[in-house]
């Protein structure tokens, strides 16, 4: 076994997974396994740069990461950033600070890359026949990836939770033109995911990421967040349609006041839920398997 570290840069959060690796069979034993919302892409949309608030949000959650690899005594450590650091301009500011703090440069990697990361590692403990469409929805995109074993197809577009939230949501909540605007652009996207990704012939639709993993905890009716609960539970359709409707209508103090919300999630969670929905709608998917495993899972088994 191999004691590896695994970083995943999002445009809303950054998690860390310190595990032992296997490098032959792929097994994995987690070590330590924890996520801090920095909202590192807090405007990039808009202004095409890292703003400063954000790049020290995670410099601090990078300096408290850094603590817990040094205890725990990882020997390898891979640190992978994603949409909003692929956007802005000043990346190198961010780059440099990351190289600093941890001591490895962080590999802005390409969408694909992305893809190919999210499925590997969700995939990783499902063993069946069936063709997989895997979709993780971020902060700032979405990747779909269909395949078995192997990543046979997948695309990259720029819908995510935050950027939607930011592009379009001014009220609160939504209004009904900000709504119809957010869906508009998720079915532009759709069309052009589907030129690459056959999105609609998949087997199992399978689900990650905070926007998945908190429908999903509020369709079990979780009073506090259980991920071992959450893992690999279905959800279908109309259960995901009916936490929609309610967070439409929802303030941010009534989203906020939902027991299992992380407070990181409360003004974008709509949003996010809002694509996994049109997803299900376009696929014809009539429930989504919901995995707690992602492109950290596949970063932490590439390094090894």
């Amino acid at each position: 076994m191999t004691r590896v570290a695994g970083i995943d840069c999002g445009t809303n959060s950054i998690r860390l997974l310190v595990a032992d690796v296997h490098p032959d069979t792929g097994e994995l034993i987690e070590l330590d396994r924890r996520m801090t919302i920095v909202r590192l892409g807090q405007g990039v949309d808009k202004t095409g740069r890292l703003a400063p608030e954000a790049l020290e949000r995670t410099f601090a959650a990078c300096r408290e990461y850094a603590a817990v690899i040094k205890e725990l005594g990882a020997t390898k450590l891979r640190f992978v950033a994603t949409s909003a650091s692929r956007d802005a301009e000043n990346r190198d500011e961010f780059v440099s600070g990351v190289l600093d703090i941890l001591g490895v440069e962080p590999e802005v990697i390409t969408g694909d890359q992305e893809a190919e990361f999210s499925f590997t590692g969700a995939t990783m403990e499902l063993h069946g026949t069936e063709k997989y469409l895997v979709v993780d929805i971020g902060g700032g995109s979405t990747e779909f990836v269909v395949g078995n074993k192997h990543v046979e197809a997948a695309r990259s577009v720029d819908i995510g939770c935050v950027r939607l939230t930011e592009r379009h949501v001014r009220s609160d909540p939504p209004t009904a033109a900000e709504v119809e605007a957010i869906v508009t652009d998720i079915r532009a996207a759709l069309d052009l995911a589907a030129r690459t990704v056959p999105i609609a012939e998949a087997d199992t639709l399978v689900g990650l990421a905070g926007s998945v993993t908190t429908v999903a905890a509020i369709v079990l009716g979780l009073e506090e967040y259980d991920s071992e609960r959450i893992h690999r539970s279905r959800i279908s359709f109309d259960q995901v349609a009916a936490v929609v409707g309610r967070l439409l209508v929802s303030t941010h103090d009534e989203r906020a006041a939902i027991p299992v919300m992380h407070p990181g999630r409360v003004d974008v969670i709509t949003a996010g839920a809002l694509v996994l929905l049109e997803i299900m709608e376009r696929t014809g998917a009539r429930g989504v398997v919901v995995s707690e495993h992602d492109i950290l899972d596949g970063i932490a088994l590439s390094v090894a």
